[in-house]
């Protein structure tokens, strides 16, 4: 079965477009965007010849674990990433606790360094992991079946294999 290339082009345009679009609306609603490094990081690129296509969508490394999750020390999920023998180092979070204005404070209400703040909370993620938030995959799953079945079955496409090729074809750029 050949497929129109101007129709391939377009649907994957669209598909692409769509995916980055929601998986920005998500970030945004889950509450996962309070630097925008990863929702300005999120972008997509593809080619269309007479026979094949690639295509891919990048953005910042983390973005994976916080789509996919990172099962914790107790606490599992549904993930290929876990924490083993090593906790998140605390300096991580420092950032994090100003731009959410956590402030530790004493039992005289004195202002306390981040410090203790930020290893409580490297314990606690090692502990429990990250939860799966989805903002990527979901909108990417919900979008292929939108897309043309001409273009799933002349390319023999299903949605974990495309996945996985468009988050490769980003890692290289």
């Amino acid at each position: 079965m050949s497929v129109n290339k101007e129709n391939t082009e377009k649907a994957l345009n669209d598909f692409l477009k769509y995916t980055i679009t929601q998986a920005k609306a998500n970030l945004t609603r889950k509450k996962k965007n309070s630097t925008k490094a990863l929702y300005d990081s999120l972008d997509y690129d593809y080619k269309v010849s007479n026979n094949s296509f690639t295509a891919s969508i990048s953005g910042l490394d983390y973005g994976e674990y916080q789509d996919k999750g990172v099962s914790g020390k107790k606490k599992k999920y549904n993930t290929p990433y876990s924490y083993k023998d090593k906790m998140p180092p605390a300096k991580a979070f420092d950032k994090w606790i100003v731009r959410k204005g956590i402030a530790p404070r004493n039992n005289q209400g004195q202002f306390q360094t981040r410090k203790g703040i930020a290893f409580a909370i490297a314990r606690s993620v090692f502990i429990n992991g990250i939860k799966p938030s989805r903002f990527m995959s979901d909108p990417f799953e919900k979008g292929f079946k939108r897309l043309p079945d001409e273009i799933i079955e002349a390319f023999g496409l299903d949605v974990e294999t495309f996945l996985q090729q468009i988050i490769n074809n980003g890692k290289k750029n």
